[in-house]
């Protein structure tokens, strides 16, 4: 066995998350401080040069009569027009956020204006119309623009003509002229006007880039090169757009899952098909045979096999019968089933997935947020260094004015940094929506980067190493007065608690129908077991802890204990004022799954620590059955939290798994925080950083495979786009490129890397 843990510390440990800054970490889980809906940002559509933060809070304060409207703005798909967009009403008195949400291409306003026309106007002034949302109107993914073909064609046969007759000499060059003026025209009036919309507003993107790139190209009389610079930028911005909506369609999809109609049964009896959004709590839905369950439900009669994947990504179908839970999106498969709506359509679990996958988009990964950052200097940077070749050269008589102008034109279309700032977003949103297929759900990009950096990962014991439904195993009467009665108290204190060990003591009196007193004076004694007055005396129903700290344990029973706790069992005992009535001893079973994700998480140099409020013996039972390198047990929530503390304090990127409630200290303050079985869990989904639908443990190397693989693919595409641009800018320098194969270059390395992030989307 490793090194154990050494002893918790209660100091508070800060240790660098490298989380954007507007992301607080340590009251990410907290019930109650749940995290703030980040807005959706999703970088699709062309080519980009800045990428701002999706939440964008532009006055210290909030006023308490703000109000949040909502605008449908069709041509804003991109961080390019999120930039836009943001530097002009960042100026616009009585506005005082902005939540950008791309992939639906929804502008969120909170304002004090009295209306909305001014937001509309100054929107409109940068050549987009802002359509606005009635009230809370369901925001759906947004269509694809229809594509227009026969313009793009027609203006690549005229470049391709202009370069022909220009190259053979056939015709005059006004002719050549004239071609390609068509073909910019026909192709690149949409890139102008972004152009020129980005330059009134001092903002340097592709658009502008490319159109002064263009305009240069033909005042120094370059036509049939400037007319094949624009067409191909327009076809390779056109199959951009489409690689980058493939990402967009991989979270739409989820959508899809959710049938738009459900069987529900009217006051009559009888049964009508009604559109699920108009489905009421309460109602009762029938579902057949290989239709899609259209809400989440408790099943009233009827028993199935359901398939859950498109959920929690289990791979086998799961039985249902009375009583258990159904989730919206999933397939009935054997046979027909009634069940009780639990939840809205808008407050099922798939509509909380889909909302969790679309708000992670707006916290950005460390490499996004560093190329981000890089490309507001860089951008700038090359327009200024492009300008001083195209001038200072010449002026000191280093060559002729035309080279050295063909010269910056060049670099100012291969230096565009689009290719860097686009391949970071589409490869995070891939590895999201890659997540979710497998019924992982990330909150974020810096988590999706992050999970790579664990080494150590602490895991809670019960309903995450083990089932979690623990029955009892032994009883013993310590006290010869309590003969008969002694199991029927503690099943009748057991009855009164929701812990999984007292639950167990209860169950296993209700099999011969012992008749359970009432309790009063109820209370539960943290990590510790339970109270109660039964007929005027007061009992404990507690652990070992428990009975240590009334003073009641002895050197026999202690012996006794300590046998039944290495077997691995848990031990409970019944005590009144006086000393031990009774023992009850109740075991767990492990997951086979548990052994299985140990030994794949060692495999990932990932070793492992069990913390539980269980006995010490108990943990290091079941840690030895799984293969949990070392274990600590008797701790409450504050333990667990001072245990991840120490674990920082030895240098250790430390995870934590548990339920999302229980554990909301320790989640909260580790690295990432993993919350178990989190399907149909409000709090688990709201609070974890990493929730996995169903209570596999499997999922967590999973989700450390797919983190390392993101990495890799985001270091790639780094360095491919850097080293392309590279090679070519020292080729511009040399005075050996063109500008149609420094499109070439840029366009190219630009889809290189949307095609190489989709890869994250292979099942």
């Amino acid at each position: 066995m490793n090194q154990p843990v050494s002893p918790p510390t209660h100091h508070d440990h800060d240790h660098d998350h490298d989380h954007d800054h507007d992301h607080d970490h340590d009251h990410a889980h907290a019930p109650e401080q749940a995290q703030n809906g980040h807005a959706h940002a999703h970088a699709a559509g062309s080519c980009c040069s800045s990428a701002a933060p999706a939440q964008v809070q532009l006055t210290a304060h909030s006023s308490a009569d703000a109000r949040l409207s909502r605008f449908r703005i069709e041509a804003m798909d991109c961080p390019t027009e999120q930039t836009l967009i943001q530097d002009k009403l960042s100026k616009q008195p009585g506005i005082e956020q902005l939540e950008f949400n791309l992939i639906n291409r929804v502008l969120g306003v909170r304002h004090t204006l009295t209306g909305t026309e001014p937001i509309e106007q100054a929107i409109a002034s940068l050549g987009m119309h802002a359509e606005p949302l009635e009230g809370d109107a369901e925001v759906g993914a947004a269509a694809a623009a229809p594509t227009r073909w026969w313009p793009l064609a027609l203006s690549g046969l005229a470049a391709l003509a202009a370069e022909v007759v220009h190259f053979t000499g056939l015709a005059p060059e006004w002719l050549v002229a004239a071609l390609a003026l068509a073909a910019i025209l026909g192709c690149g009036l949409g890139t102008y006007k972004k152009g020129w919309i980005a330059l009134k507003n001092r903002n340097l993107n592709i658009n502008a880039l490319m159109s002064i790139a263009v305009t240069g190209a033909v005042l120094i009389g370059q036509w049939p090169e400037a007319a094949m610079v624009m067409v191909l930028f327009s076809v390779a911005e056109l199959i951009e757009a489409r690689s980058l909506d493939r990402a967009r369609n991989a979270i739409g999809g989820l959508m899809q899952l959710s049938p738009d109609l459900a069987t529900v049964r009217e006051a009559d009896g009888q049964w009508r098909e009604v559109d699920v959004r108009e489905v009421a709590v309460g109602a009762v839905v029938r579902v057949k045979p290989g239709e899609r369950i259209g809400l989440d439900g408790e099943v009233l009669s009827g028993q199935s096999s359901v398939d859950q994947a498109p959920i929690t990504g289990e791979s086998l179908p799961v039985e249902k019968t009375v009583g258990d839970k159904l989730f919206a999106g999933t397939i009935n498969q054997a046979g027909a089933l009634e069940y009780r709506v639990t939840a809205a359509a808008g407050q099922s679990t798939l509509a909380r997935i889909i909302k969790a996958v679309e708000e992670a988009q707006g916290s950005r990964a460390p490499t996004q947020r560093f190329v981000d950052r890089f490309s507001r200097i860089y951008t700038p940077a090359v327009f200024a260094v492009a300008l001083a070749i195209a001038v200072l050269p010449p002026l000191f008589g280093a060559g002729a004015w035309f080279d050295w102008i063909y010269r910056a034109l060049v670099l100012l279309v291969v230096a565009c940094p689009c290719a860097l700032v686009i391949s970071t977003p589409v490869t995070i949103v891939s590895g999201l929506a890659a997540a979710a297929r497998k019924g992982i759900l990330v909150k974020g990009g810096v988590y999706l980067e992050g999970g790579r950096k664990l080494d150590f990962l602490a895991l809670d014991k019960t309903g995450t190493i083990t089932h979690g439904k623990p029955v009892q195993t032994d009883f013993h009467l310590l006290d010869p007065r309590f003969e008969g009665r002694a199991q029927a108290l503690g099943a009748s204190l057991g009855e009164r608690s929701d812990h999984p060990v007292s639950r167990a003591i209860a169950q296993f009196a209700r099999q011969p129908n012992q008749p359970l007193s009432e309790v009063q004076d109820f209370a539960a004694l943290a990590g510790r077991g339970v109270r109660g007055e039964i007929d005027g005396v007061r009992y404990h129903l507690g652990n070992h802890r428990l009975v240590e700290e009334l003073g009641l344990c002895s050197p026999e029973l202690e012996a006794r204990l300590d046998g039944l706790e290495r077997q691995g069992k848990t031990v409970v005992l019944l005590l009144d004022d006086s000393g031990p009535l009774a023992l009850f001893a109740v075991a767990d079973t492990v997951k086979e799954s548990s052994r299985q994700a140990i030994a794949e998480l060692h495999e990932l140099g990932i070793k492992t620590l069990m913390l539980t409020g269980d006995n010490p013996h108990t943990a290091q039972a079941i840690a030895a059955q799984v293969g949990i390198d070392c274990a600590e047990g008797n701790l409450l929530p504050a333990d667990k939290l001072a245990a991840i503390e120490a674990l920082y304090a030895q240098g250790h990127r430390a995870g934590m798994v548990g339920d999302g409630i229980n554990d909301a200290p320790a989640l909260a303050r580790a690295e990432i925080g993993f919350a178990m079985a989190a399907a149909g869990t409000d709090t688990a989904i709201e609070t974890a950083d990493v929730a996995l639908m169903d209570d596999d443990l499997r999922k967590i190397p999973a989700f450390v495979r797919l983190s390392r693989q993101t990495a890799a693919i985001l270091t790639q595409n780094i360095v491919l786009a850097l080293g392309i641009k590279a090679i070519f800018l020292a080729i511009t320098f040399a005075g050996l490129a063109t500008m149609w194969m420094a499109v070439f270059a840029d366009m190219g390395v630009s889809l290189l890397v949307v095609f190489n992030g989709l890869r994250l989307l292979r099942k």
